[in-house]
């Protein structure tokens, strides 16, 4: 992970010069903004393998920033996590269905915050090498999933997921009716080296289905154990 380029967006020059420290540590180079019209523009010069992006910025908040970034083909592809005071599960949701790649609640551990990066960026890795081979092809009750070029359509019209919403539905997809823990599909999605609860998982879940709109009781909540998707 050495070398790769974290843009920190936030207005407090304590939080950004906190999370500098910790990132600087692991060998990351950290370029550092205070507002959302110099994160754009740092991002088309700079090009940052992830941003962190708080929320509540001066002028142009963090949710216009990243719906500008997520609306431009030059820049959708890079993984933004999204930094808030505010723990509700409304705020994450805005985030998500943006499409942020994930929500951290200030305050946060540093080591956590390094951890999911290294994650984020591990599974962009791994996205990228396995476009080499060849992945099933689900064909499911009007859901089409093609993982080698991440298409995903229900009933021929085209649905815009973020890269972990992907994975949650192509992993319960693969098996309709088979029942799979929060715990599990944490370790499929994100790798059990990095410190997240299940509560991220029903977030996820729940943007999912709002995506997924006539076809959201596709995914079954199993109470006290998990998800499946329908058989």
């Amino acid at each position: 992970m050495k070398n790769k380029k974290i843009m920190v967006v936030d207005d407090e020059e304590d939080i950004r010069e906190l999370i500098r420290f910790n990132l600087e540590k692991e060998g990351f180079e950290v370029i550092s903004v205070a507002d959302g019209e110099s994160a754009l523009e740092e991002a088309r010069l700079r090009q940052p393998d992830l941003i962190l992006l708080d929320v509540m910025l001066p002028g142009m908040d963090g949710t216009e920033v990243c719906f500008k970034l997520k609306s431009d083909i030059s820049y959708k592809s890079i993984p933004i996590v999204m930094l808030s005071a505010k723990s509700d599960e409304s705020d994450q949701l805005v985030g998500l269905k943006l499409g942020a790649d994930d929500y951290l609640v200030k305050p946060f551990s540093p080591k956590v915050l390094v951890a999911k990066i290294g994650a984020i960026l591990r599974r962009g890795e791994v996205v990228s090498s396995s476009q080499q081979g060849e992945e099933p092809v689900i064909r499911f009750k009007g859901l089409y999933m093609n993982p080698n070029d991440f298409s995903i359509s229900y009933n021929d019209e085209l649905l815009k997921l973020t890269a972990v919403e992907y994975k949650i539905l192509y992993f319960l997809a693969r098996k309709p009716g088979r029942v799979y823990t929060r715990e599990r599909i944490i370790e499929q999605v994100r790798g059990d080296d990095v410190i997240i609860t299940g509560r991220t998982v029903d977030v996820h879940i729940l943007s999912l289905r709002r995506k997924l709109g006539a076809a959201s009781d596709m995914i079954e909540t199993v109470r006290g154990i998990g998800y499946k998707v329908q058989d």
